[in-house]
């Protein structure tokens, strides 16, 4: 189970392999989902419609994107930014998890509320994702850096990136973006956990006979629920995220089309609704829905069953 169960002391699992369960779910998640998190970001950072009937749109689908990036920048672009990526993934799974179970551990601890409840989890949800993204947000910015560059790349090491970003932009540069960051993280990590919790209980009351075989499946199935819900409700905080993350880039967004600078998180989102309109807020959300229901059922999936795994292995040594 994700958090902390009191019903459930039996599966008593170290801090340490929550740590690890969670880094390596995010690990091996990354590199399931990198293709579609590259779409996602090209199509968050086009200024143009995407639509065939823009003829200044470089993309304006996911299959018509997949196509022209794999021909112009081959198979390996859609692993752009990977090494940052897998940081990133790694880092922010193992805080995420392991705060996760010690604050819903607290919780049942030192207050009335049941740690397994829906308001709990979405608390302690937001404030672990929180706690992670402090971590790893400036990775999470030279990711975003690597995926939207193109041909020739500005960047070819991530030891590059990061001493020339330092030199020319200055140590601020790897919290570009962190404002919507935080905004947006709180809510979203919030109602993936306790949506998760949620969609569990209720895929048992539907099919409580398949609930204890089927447990992978479930698992599954709740996390990308629950990825799909959360995305849709905070997405305009990450696309302004992901846009304020390039500003100082511009120049390798040339081949992509129109470049725009902005202020800051109020003039970030008055731009985007003045020139691309209400639907500019939701630029890539397919991509990103999808993206959103792999990679936060997968998370979950690898995490629950490395858990197990662990829980497994300690009964077998006692």
């Amino acid at each position: 189970m994700v958090g902390y169960d009191p019903k459930a002391d039996g599966r008593n699992i170290s801090s340490f392999e929550v740590a690890v369960a969670g880094s390596v779910s995010g690990l091996v998640t990354r590199v399931q989902i990198s293709p579609l998190d590259v779409i996602k970001i090209r199509f968050q950072l086009q200024i143009e419609h995407l639509s065939r009937s823009d003829p200044n749109a470089k993309y304006h689908g996911i299959l018509q994107a997949g196509r022209q990036i794999l021909q112009e920048e081959g198979l390996t672009a859609f692993w752009k930014g990977h090494i940052p990526a897998q940081l990133l993934s790694i880092g922010y799974g193992a805080v995420q998890f392991l705060s996760f179970e010690l604050l819903t551990e607290l919780v049942h601890r030192t207050t009335v509320y049941d740690a397994r409840d829906f308001k709990v989890h979405f608390v302690c949800g937001g404030l672990s994702a929180c706690a992670a993204t402090l971590t790893v947000h400036p990775v999470d910015v030279l990711r975003t850096r690597f995926a939207a560059q193109g041909e020739p790349k500005v960047y070819k090491t991530l030891h590059e990136a990061v001493a020339t970003m330092y030199r020319t932009e200055g140590p601020l540069v790897f919290y570009k973006g962190l404002n919507p960051t935080m905004i947006a993280i709180f809510p979203y990590a919030g109602f993936q956990f306790s949506f998760y919790n949620s969609l569990k209980h209720m895929y048992e009351w539907v099919v409580p006979a398949e609930g204890k075989k089927k447990e992978n499946l479930k698992n599954l199935l709740c996390g990308g629920g629950a990825g799909v819900i959360s995305k849709t409700l905070t997405y305009p905080l990450d696309l302004f995220k992901k846009r304020l993350q390039v500003a100082g880039f511009e120049q390798a967004r040339a081949p992509f089309g129109q470049v725009r600078n902005y202020r800051g998180l109020q003039d970030c989102a008055k731009q985007v609704f003045q020139e691309e309109g209400l639907k500019g807020f939701f630029k890539g959300l397919s991509p990103s829905l999808l993206k959103a229901a792999l990679s936060t059922g997968l998370v979950f999936f690898w995490y629950e069953l490395f858990c197990n795994i662990f829980h497994h292995m300690k009964k077998a040594d006692s």
